[in-house]
């Protein structure tokens, strides 16, 4: 019984993430920019997850319409409504579950992430990064982090801000005007409970989190561009005088017999004479 309640299913992803920070700590002689470039790593191998995840954003964007007709066909029989729903999702290779497998995954790194924090605490009392841990934050210790294995406010409130753009632009805008609704709640709400809920964590844990998340940030970006879920504005910016010149058709056929040369298809004059 003592042996289950010891037992700590994370623990040997905490020790391999002690050891990759200990490697790469080695090589920049700061464990701030260690965790800066193991954010890093970890984004580039959640890199295949999120992109099947932002093509299956992009595909279940181009079937909603699809949906919306099945919802209101099969509007008094669920089971039916459900097994059409998903034979589309299967005729178009549609997972509804994609979304979920990075944010599955970033979990465990993170809790193991803050045990590995923990258990090297006096290692990362010692280290600082940038401000935290300056003649600066030793002045002002209730606001900014005096260790990597400190509370920083200053840090907190950026990755607060980076987490409400995450949020609300770091997604596929959603069709439903319910949805996009709540789109909108959530970015408000969700920084709102991470401020509150943070504001004792270490620093270390918050400059992994932020540097991951506009990592995040720049990859949504690049993914929601590719697979046509955002337009570039310069596109839609050239596209709009094309638009509206192609609606504009002449009167009659005057206009293909002017040749270019202006004044061609003016009435004339008519002479008077004396």
């Amino acid at each position: 019984m003592h042996f289950l309640l010891a037992f700590n299913p994370l623990e040997p992803i905490a020790n391999a993430l002690t050891d990759v920070l200990t490697l790469l700590n080695g090589m920049t002689h700061s464990l701030g920019w260690s965790l800066v470039i193991f954010a890093a790593l970890v984004k580039l191998i959640l890199w295949p997850l999120s992109q099947m995840q932002f093509k299956s954003m992009a595909e279940m964007q181009r079937v909603a319409p699809q949906i919306k007709k099945l919802q209101a066909q099969y509007k008094g029989d669920p089971q039916k409504m459900n097994q059409e729903v998903m034979a589309l999702y299967k005729e178009h290779g549609v997972n509804p579950m994609a979304g979920c497998l990075p944010l599955l995954i970033q979990l465990p790194i993170l809790f193991s992430l803050y045990s590995a924090i923990n258990s090297e605490h006096e290692q990362f009392a010692k280290e600082g990064w940038l401000w935290i841990g300056s003649a600066l934050s030793h002045a002002y210790p209730q606001i900014l982090g005096t260790s990597l294995a400190a509370p920083d406010m200053v840090l907190l409130a950026l990755y607060v801000v980076s987490m409400y753009f995450s949020v609300r632009y770091g997604t596929a805008p959603a069709a439903d005007p319910a949805q996009a609704q709540q789109q909108k709640i959530m970015a408000f709400v969700s920084p709102v409970i991470i401020a509150w809920v943070g504001r004792s964590w270490y620093s270390a844990l918050i400059l992994y989190w932020f540097f991951f998340n506009a990592f995040s940030m720049l990859q949504s970006f690049y993914l929601l561009r590719k697979y046509g879920m955002i337009k570039p504005a310069a596109a839609t910016a050239d596209a709009t005088p094309a638009i509206e010149a192609k609606n504009v058709t002449p009167r009659d056929g005057s206009a293909a017999r002017s040749n270019g040369k202006p004044g061609a298809n003016a009435p004339r004059k008519k002479r008077s004479r004396r």
